[in-house]
């Protein structure tokens, strides 16, 4: 007898998951679009642009806008911290594409981190931080709960003195639908530890360096 399925949150990892099983997955997605397709008096038997959509869908969702929920978060590659440095260190913009929890609708933009490295611990790799955010990005999300996911994964596996995380995006659910918005609308959140929560100068630095290194002055 199979043990029953528990729910999840839905940006909740669910363990890394093999082949065979993603395989039953995207068969089972693919089937229930399928069904949606009905519904909606979409012909996916004989209309050429949809006959193989449902599969093609559910393949992208299960391999692609979810990867995050059924895969191991990336290695960190980590370095000495050889000049015993604690000064602030921003990286960005990182590409941030994910989908809305609420209507599965893209939401697109750009993610910054500082790190104030710990003297006696450990530097990671600059395009670790790029997989970090691609990895909790790739599930269905609240931008507001991105960004602190992002940041507690990389205070958990690199123990920083400090640490922020700001994310500035898009929500096509927002711009396509309902009000229908300008897409030049965004949404922008933080998330800080340590330091860079206790120090007032020191967050005030990262913020300007985010305003210097956003491509577009989206603020």
């Amino acid at each position: 007898m199979e043990e029953p399925v528990l729910p999840r949150l839905c940006n909740e990892a669910v363990g890394v998951l093999g082949e065979a099983e993603l395989s039953r997955m995207t068969t089972a997605a693919a089937q229930a679009i399928e069904q949606l397709f009905d519904v909606l008096r979409i012909d996916h038997r004989n209309d050429q642009n949809t006959r193989d959509t449902p599969r093609r869908v559910a393949r992208m969702f299960v391999e692609e806008l979810l990867r995050g929920r059924y895969t191991a978060p990336p290695p960190i590659t980590d370095f000495e911290n050889a000049t015993a440095n604690k000064q602030l260190i921003v990286t960005g913009p990182i590409e941030v594409r994910s989908m809305c929890a609420h209507h599965l609708m893209p939401i697109y933009g750009e993610a910054y981190i500082a790190v104030v490295p710990s003297a006696s611990g450990k530097l990671i790799g600059l395009s670790k931080y790029d997989r970090i955010v691609d990895y909790f990005s790739a599930r269905l999300q609240l931008q507001e709960e991105l960004v602190s996911q992002i940041g507690q994964h990389i205070v958990e596996v690199t123990k920083p003195l400090g640490l922020g995380v700001r994310i500035s995006a898009v929500h096509m659910c927002k711009t396509q639908r309902g009000v229908c918005s300008s897409r030049r609308g965004r949404m922008v959140n933080s998330w800080f530890f340590g330091e860079l929560l206790e120090n007032n100068s020191l967050r005030q630095e990262f913020l300007e360096e985010c305003r210097a290194l956003d491509p577009g002055g989206s603020d």
